[in-house]
């Protein structure tokens, strides 16, 4: 009886498991999570298929109307057909000395199949990014093939449990973070190459003191042969 409960409480904690993990992992998100503000990135939509029954077929993905984005370009994935939506901006943007007067605000894959149990990832190079924002959210929809529609639109909010169904979202961080990061490379760089001019310098003196050694043994056994020599002619 005791053995039968052991067991029964480990597969309801496996089950637990396997639900909460699907609940908090299986969404469509972006990878990786964070770029530079100001900045061009390239950015993956990851959408995971979770249904045992049905594959994706269709991918669309909303850029926020106020944060608009001039550069836009889906890397071509075999099998997909993508299809890119402008929109007009209210305030035209000034971008490499030229005006620019429309933004992409829709992108849209089709034609392809995210089968059960499968993910397929969704390249996109994008810029120029807010340098006044923190994050950027993308609304986005999953279609599958039984015509279901899963909205993942949700906003998280600060403080708040995560929605059913959250939204992408690209955390945005200063460049000096990227900066930062090169000085440490650098600075790392620099030891290491301190670290072998030191060990060259001492394996340097290491073989100078040996050679002298071996002069001063090589100088004493010549008086040594003169000494005999002497002895020997007298």
């Amino acid at each position: 009886m005791k053995t039968s409960r052991v067991s029964f409480a480990a597969a309801l904690a496996a089950g637990s498991v396997l639900v909460l993990s699907g609940t908090a992992f299986a969404h469509v998100s972006v990878q990786p999570g964070d770029a530079v503000k100001g900045g061009y990135a390239t950015i993956n939509f990851k959408v995971p298929n979770e249904r045992d029954n049905a594959s994706t077929t269709q991918l669309e993905v909303n850029f926020p109307v106020d944060q608009p984005l001039t550069s836009v370009m889906p890397q071509d994935i075999p099998g997909w057909t993508v299809a890119i939506e402008k929109s007009k901006l209210d305030k035209p943007l000034t971008v490499h000395g030229k005006q620019v007067n429309e933004a992409v605000t829709k992108v849209t894959w089709s034609g392809g199949k995210i089968e059960p149990g499968k993910f397929q990832q969704f390249p996109v190079s994008v810029g120029k990014l807010p340098d006044n924002a923190d994050q950027m959210v993308f609304k986005a929809i999953q279609t599958y093939d039984n015509n279901e529609v899963v909205r993942w639109i949700e906003e998280t909010k600060a403080g708040a449990a995560e929605p059913q169904n959250p939204a992408p979202v690209l955390k945005l961080t200063a460049a000096k973070a990227a900066d930062d990061h090169h000085d440490d490379d650098k600075n790392a760089a620099a030891k290491d190459d301190k670290g072998h001019d030191e060990a060259a310098k001492s394996a340097s003196d290491t073989t100078a003191r040996a050679l002298g050694v071996a002069g001063i043994v090589i100088g004493l056994g010549g008086v040594a042969f003169g000494v005999a020599s002497r002895r020997r002619a007298s």
